[in-house]
């Protein structure tokens, strides 16, 4: 009777395989983490990939993959055995650095080729598992000036220049300041930003903000260095880096000269009154040469 329930389970497990008349398989792959691009970073993310066999036989499968803008690589094939069981592999992505804020599907498609030993005479439908890879934005900035540095007298006006790029790889929006303003106020200069903020494309032309100056007008002689520290901060990295990303640009400052209140209008005053005195002087010249002209025919007769 034991002999008979052994041939018999023998039988339908013989069975089973006629019956299984095209190979199967099916394909997982799990959602990669976003991709770093900024420099210095690896710039690589790995998808899991499971393949699983429902046949009772084992498989030899194809692997193939389409990344787009991606650098991909992973296994060609992968033999799988039957009876439900499964197989893992790993597939690494690569995006370019400084790539573009943005996404890229990722197609990976699983195909039978070897059934049991059999290459050929089966039909096998290639199965795929689409995942989405992310490239994350980073903040990056640059700030330059037109002048390191600058020589001017007391109280007087200058408008100072200075550059902000977007070296990042989506658009941003940077916040400017001069960092020791307290200090230079205190100094005696009037700073003045009219345009504190600005949003700037991915590795456009540099935003151009102005700083309105008055210098010091402290009494008497000044012969005196300042230092004036302009500073631009990226939003994007305050809020999600964590990290404020800010780059501060420098510009010494030299003020020389004497000012004395009231300076100005006795100095009009003056250089009005020296003009009407050489206008005056001018005149009476001519005036003289004019009587002497009159006087030399008559002076050359007396002779």
């Amino acid at each position: 009777m034991l002999i008979g329930i052994y041939f018999l389970s023998t039988w339908a497990g013989v069975a089973s395989v006629q019956a299984q008349t095209s190979p199967e398989v099916s394909l997982t792959c799990q959602q990669p983490n976003a991709i770093d691009v900024f420099p210095g970073s690896t710039r690589t993310s790995i998808v899991y990939c499971t393949l699983s066999n429902p046949t009772a036989v084992s498989e030899t499968v194809k692997i193939t993959y389409s990344a787009g803008v991606l650098g991909i690589a992973g296994p060609g094939s992968k033999s799988v055995p039957g009876g439900g069981q499964s197989v893992s592999f790993e597939v690494a992505l690569r995006a370019e650095l400084r790539m573009p804020e943005g996404q890229q599907v990722v197609t990976i498609t699983a195909e039978v080729t070897n059934w049991g030993g059999v290459t050929s005479g089966f039909a096998s439908e290639p199965v795929e598992s689409k995942v989405l890879a992310v490239f994350k934005q980073f903040s990056r900035l640059r700030v330059g000036a037109e002048l390191a540095f600058l020589q001017l007298r007391p109280k007087v006006d200058y408008m100072m220049q200075f550059d902000v790029y977007n070296d990042g790889n989506a658009r941003d929006k940077f916040f400017v300041e001069v960092q020791n303003y307290d200090e230079l106020n205190d100094a005696g200069f009037q700073l003045s930003i009219p345009l504190i903020t600005d949003e700037i494309e991915s590795l456009a032309p540099p935003t151009k903000f102005r700083i309105q100056m008055r210098t010091p007008k402290n009494q008497g002689w000044t012969d005196k260095y300042y230092n004036l520290q302009f500073k631009a901060t990226s939003d994007f990295s305050i809020r999600t880096e964590g990290i404020p990303n800010y780059q501060v640009q420098s510009m010494t400052i030299y003020i020389r000269g004497i000012y004395l209140p009231g300076f100005e209008l006795t100095g009009t005053m003056m250089i009005t009154a020296l003009a009407a005195v050489a206008l005056a002087g001018r005149s009476n010249e001519r005036d003289e040469d004019s009587d002497y002209s009159e006087l030399r025919p008559m002076d050359s007769r007396l002779f």
